[in-house]
């Protein structure tokens, strides 16, 4: 069924960072307690430093739709508050209704969004068809939680799994901005992906991509991710199968095209279900917060200085401090280069290096790990070195032989040696 994904899903969470890199940290939190593929847990360690755009969003358009699901299904975070369940992070549910106190504001607190309410307006909204499986969740039941609905909807051409999810993010924060930004095709192969502004000041972004990215299913995944100007977030995700995973393919395409998908997630019913998402007692008002930045130069042209000579640059990232990529070409095919520069991780060390790693004069952890991609292309390897300073500061290089981690190999080995990522990795220049 559709809402299985949401079944159970609880993932810790952080308030100030990106969903990816909540998701990552579960996985590595995880894989630390099982004698597993160390480079793994590099990789997944390594996605904790990066600065993609889309990055809280990375998971869904990658196809991990049952992880995602925490992401809007999961427990409810707002600027400055916890999380509902398992964060361990802070006293208090967030999503708990404020207690009454001699200073407490006049303002009746919200009154909270049943899963009636949720099933009943998303049915309401969808075009003519049957409606089949119905399965919703609310505040009332399920405090800290953020509400949704799923259904299976089928207008004549088929079943299809549709699901709507209702959350709150701080208005023009990093949050904000990231969640209606289209992802980049390097990482996250989809057919097309547009960001548009509505009449009335909301950013609407429908993503047009696939379950799977390697593409061995073809069950294609599209969705819209609404933002108003006062921080509703509205974000509908629909199959063209039943259900998002290890169902039949039913239908050509999701029933809702990018303009009804639009429709959908604008729609004022679901503003009015948002404001009555009770709000966590200890959330201060106040303007945007934005996540401090990695510090150090930027990741892209740094790395792009540090290239040995031969290679061409045929893509590139953004120029940010924390995450950046090259995808480069010697003359044999292309290859991508990624880079994660991160300061605070000396905590990480012993998940992330073993006795038999090198250890240099000054303290510094080289780990070197060559394995096959992470994302499944066919014949991809990835080498990794893996760099720790004594105060915490690291640098991560990874190489593919393809341009992405998602295609087919382009080449037998990645353009760079592993000597020649180490020394990229260890270079000064990464935190001038």
């Amino acid at each position: 069924m559709p809402h299985d994904q949401y079944l159970g899903s609880d993932l810790p969470s952080d308030p100030s960072d990106p969903f990816e890199t909540r998701l990552s940290s579960a996985l590595r939190d995880t894989g630390g307690l099982f004698d597993t593929d160390r480079a793994s847990l590099v990789a997944a360690g390594a996605a904790r430093g990066r600065r993609l755009k889309l990055r809280r969003r990375a998971a869904v358009f990658g196809g991990a739709a049952t992880v995602v699901a925490a992401a809007v299904g999961g427990a409810l975070v707002l600027p400055g508050g916890g999380s509902g369940a398992g964060s361990g992070q802070q006293a208090g549910a967030v999503g708990a209704r404020p207690k009454a106190s001699p200073t407490a504001s006049a303002t009746p607190a919200p009154a909270g969004v049943t899963k009636q309410q949720m099933i009943s307006t998303l049915v309401k909204l969808l075009p003519k068809g049957e409606v089949s499986e119905q399965y919703g969740r609310g505040t009332d039941e399920n405090p800290g939680y953020a509400p949704l609905a799923s259904v299976v909807f089928d207008d004549g051409k088929g079943p299809a799994a549709i699901t709507v999810g209702l959350q709150r993010v701080q208005p023009g924060s990093d949050e904000a901005r990231e969640t209606v930004q289209c992802p980049d095709k390097v990482y996250i192969p989809h057919d097309d992906c547009r960001t548009t502004r509505l009449a009335d000041g909301s950013v609407v972004m429908v993503f047009q991509g696939y379950e799977y990215p390697d593409r061995r299913v073809d069950t294609k995944h599209w969705l819209a991710e609404l933002v108003t100007p006062t921080g509703q977030h509205v974000s509908v995700m629909e199959w063209n199968s039943a259900q998002e995973k290890d169902a039949p393919i039913s239908r050509p395409e999701p029933p809702l095209d990018p303009a009804a998908l639009t429709r959908l997630a604008a729609a004022q019913e679901w503003r009015g279900l948002v404001d009555d998402i009770p709000v966590d007692p200890r959330q201060q008002s106040g303007g945007p917060t934005r996540a401090p930045e990695q510090p150090g130069a930027p990741v892209r042209s740094t790395l792009q200085a540090l290239l040995p000579k031969g290679l061409d640059v045929v893509g590139r990232s953004g120029n940010e401090a924390g995450f950046g990529y090259l995808v480069v070409d010697d003359g044999k095919g292309a290859s991508l280069v990624q880079v994660n520069v991160q300061t605070g991780m000396g905590g990480d060390a012993k998940s992330l290096f073993d006795s038999g790693d090198e250890t240099l004069p000054d303290g510094t952890r080289v780990a070197v790990h060559q394995g096959p991609g992470e994302k499944g292309g066919e014949g991809v390897v990835m080498w990794t070195v893996d760099t720790l300073r004594p105060d915490g500061r690291r640098v991560v290089i990874s190489a593919f032989n393809s341009g992405t981690q998602h295609d087919a190999a382009t080449r037998e080995t990645p353009a760079l040696t592993i000597a020649q990522m180490r020394t990229i990795a260890l270079s000064p220049q990464w935190w001038k």
